[in-house]
């Protein structure tokens, strides 16, 4: 499982991903809102990194069939992924990029970003070193720490813009 941890190139990626994984955990338990950010930077850099690395380096991605613990992921990726790897690639890039916009926002909008941050997250885990395993797993968890914190509020501070007293004086007016 941990083979391709000889390359010093793949361990060196390896140990980023982890301390990675480690410090969005931890930020999430301490400082959810910060995380979020944290979360949004991560899932905005993989989306722009995947499309383009899809559009000017497509074969990269079969590299990950030789990585992954499950034949059946590197069956899907030397077969059907192969022969579309540009269009399947695109599409996880869109689905990152709308999970940025989701933790941009709040509510029902923002659990559904969570959701499918910590589905996306868990579905790379077979990747094994290719993943950075068990970063994944780091990750989905800080992630869903953020959607519990996090989820009822704007990423800002909403409240520097909108003051609150002010709403609550309106709503004493009208009624």
């Amino acid at each position: 499982m941990f083979e391709a941890l000889d390359n010093p190139v793949f361990l060196v990626l390896w140990t980023a991903a982890n301390v990675l994984g480690l410090l969005l955990l931890l930020t999430a338990v301490f400082k959810a809102r910060q995380a979020r950010w944290m979360y949004i930077l991560l899932f905005a850099w993989a989306a722009w990194t995947n499309y383009s690395t899809a559009q000017n380096d497509p074969q990269a991605y079969l590299e990950y069939a030789d990585l992954t613990w499950s034949d059946t992921y590197a069956t899907i990726i030397r077969g059907p992924f192969a022969a579309r790897i540009v269009h399947y690639v695109e599409l996880v890039a869109l689905c990152q990029a709308l999970i940025v916009l989701g933790l941009l926002l709040k509510g029902i909008i923002t659990r559904v970003a969570c959701l499918g941050g910590i589905v996306f997250l868990l579905a790379i885990t077979p990747f094994g070193v290719g993943s950075g395993f068990p970063s994944p797993l780091l990750m989905a968890a800080g992630l869903f720490l953020v959607m519990r914190k996090e989820s009822r509020r704007w990423p800002w501070l909403a409240e520097q813009v909108i003051p609150v007293e002010a709403v609550v004086e309106d709503e004493a007016v009208e009624g």
